[in-house]
């Protein structure tokens, strides 16, 4: 227990931009899955987010750990119903913390005023390693913050079983955005229960129907439970936003401002071709 606590310890934000560079860098030394034209320039841009990011990420990060540890200390949980050993809850954490995820992602989809932030993330038109950090602040503290106080207030989870679930759902969200060519026995087989590359990039599709699909971060399971799962083939995915197609609306400061601009959304209009397996 004691090794886990310093594993945990360590800043989630160093683990991340640690396994940004080297998924990054294996772009650029593997085979792709599509071709990317201006990546420094994408990179700067997805970049200006995260920078942001963690400048907010100092002042609502104490808000988390104070409420977390309260609902802890005051035993608020479902968990704390049962007798069960401390390292079977930490086991739990995980699936319970995705679970979670799945629902505020799924819930970012379908309340109009969630979505004006979280289709800052989906307007990306080019997907690689780097548009892991194209979120708009806000949005991350709804999901992030709240999420995570309320998987904590509804299951009994603590800072610790957070600290495991970051560190376990950090590189796999990272890879799935990788400009890589992943075989399609990955996806019949890891598939079956873990959300693969492919299965995450079908999330970006431009086509709406696919958009609205692949919730979770982890656990692909939970789409294929709650009947949100759907395939198809990597070289038909377009990704982005029909809306945000145009040069100008790619950049740090028009996304930044988007979600307080009207700005219609653009149904699709094509007829999905390959129905959820």
């Amino acid at each position: 227990m004691e090794y886990l606590n310093s594993l945990l310890s360590i800043d989630p934000n160093y683990i991340a931009m640690g396994l940004l560079v080297v998924f990054y860098s294996l772009e650029f030394l593997l085979k792709k899955e599509f071709p990317f034209k201006n990546r420094p320039q994408h990179f700067f841009q997805n970049a200006l987010f995260q920078i942001v990011f963690l400048l907010g990420n100092i002042l609502f990060a104490y808000l988390i750990v104070f409420v977390i540890t309260w609902f802890t200390n005051n035993k608020i949980g479902l968990l704390y119903l049962f007798n069960i050993p401390y390292w079977v809850k930490l086991v739990l954490a995980v699936p319970l913390f995705d679970l979670t995820t799945y629902w505020f992602h799924r819930a970012a989809h379908k309340i109009p005023v969630v979505w004006r932030f979280h289709r800052v993330h989906h307007s990306d038109t080019t997907l690689d390693s780097s548009s892991y950090m194209r979120g708009h602040p806000v949005e991350i503290f709804f999901w992030f913050g709240v999420g995570n106080m309320v998987a904590c207030g509804l299951f009994g989870l603590d800072l610790l079983g957070l600290g495991l679930y970051v560190i376990v759902s950090t590189p796999m969200v990272l890879m799935e955005h990788t400009n890589l060519k992943f075989p399609r026995w990955w996806d019949k087989t890891f598939g079956l229960f873990i959300t693969t590359p492919n299965m995450h990039k079908i999330h970006h599709d431009q086509d709406q129907f696919y958009t609205d699909s692949n919730f979770a971060d982890i656990f692909i399971l939970w789409d294929k439970l709650f009947g949100t799962f759907k395939y198809k083939s990597p070289e038909l995915i377009q990704f982005g936003l029909k809306e945000f197609d145009e040069k100008k609306k790619q950049t740090f400061w028009y996304l930044l401002r988007s979600p307080f601009l009207k700005i219609e959304r653009v149904q699709s209009t094509i007829l999905p071709k390959e129905q959820s397996k």
